[in-house]
């Protein structure tokens, strides 16, 4: 999610993609950096923070005006922060326990195949509700989906490519309307280095195909 360097802190991680997904600034409050300080002492992956900011981006970009940020304050994002958090700390207690008794005992689902699985199962949906999108949707569970990576930073590599093949499967005046869609309110940006101007248009793109295709969180 980050285009800094692997050597870059979990606190400068978190700034970087928060800053970016915002859309402007160039540092964080006081208060927010208070909070960033008490994500990093629960020692889990930046990824699990960063899906937090984004899923509290993707619901406020709809509502923002042209030219404001989409969000105000890493606080803001508090909430959805804590619960991915919640989901990653539950899942992940249970990796190599098993479930109460059953006829067939088998193993808890980790953080990751429970958010491959429904990535796929969201996208399975699609292809139910427009059969146009089909054959990509097969095509994807055959190659970019076919393996269940171990690691957050590659399944969020593996999430954004299948979004990105599902946008060039679109008809082309929705490829153009998305584009178009995720472009607005870039021209606030300029303030922003160009890593972080990439990072934010990936962001815009990526939540523009997700509500277009009616994805639900994966």
């Amino acid at each position: 999610m980050s285009l800094l360097p692997e050597s870059a802190s979990f606190e400068e991680l978190v700034q970087d993609y928060f800053l970016a997904v915002r859309g402007a600034g160039l540092m964080l409050s006081a208060l927010d950096t208070e909070l960033l300080t008490s994500w990093a002492r629960e020692e889990v992956p930046f990824e699990v923070v960063a899906r937090g900011i984004a899923r509290s981006a993707e619901k406020a970009m709809w509502d923002a005006r042209p030219g404001e940020p989409v969000l105000r304050s890493l606080r803001s994002c508090k909430r959805t922060v804590d619960a991915e958090i919640k989901k990653y700390r539950s899942l992940s207690a249970g990796v190599g326990t098993e479930e109460a008794p059953t006829a067939t005992r088998r193993k808890s689902r980790t953080w990751e195949e429970t958010r491959h699985a429904r990535l796929c199962t969201a996208l399975e949906d699609v292809a139910r509700r427009d059969a146009s999108l089909a054959p990509r949707v097969r095509w994807l569970r055959q190659t970019v989906l076919a393996e269940v990576p171990q690691e957050p930073a590659r399944l969020d590599a593996q999430e954004a490519l299948s979004l990105l093949m599902m946008l060039r499967a679109m008809p082309r005046a929705e490829r153009v309307g998305a584009w178009r869609e995720a472009q607005a309110g870039m021209e606030a940006q300029q303030a922003m280095t160009s890593r972080a101007r990439r990072l934010s248009r990936r962001f815009r793109v990526l939540a523009v195909v997700r509500r277009r295709l009616g994805l639900q969180e994966s």
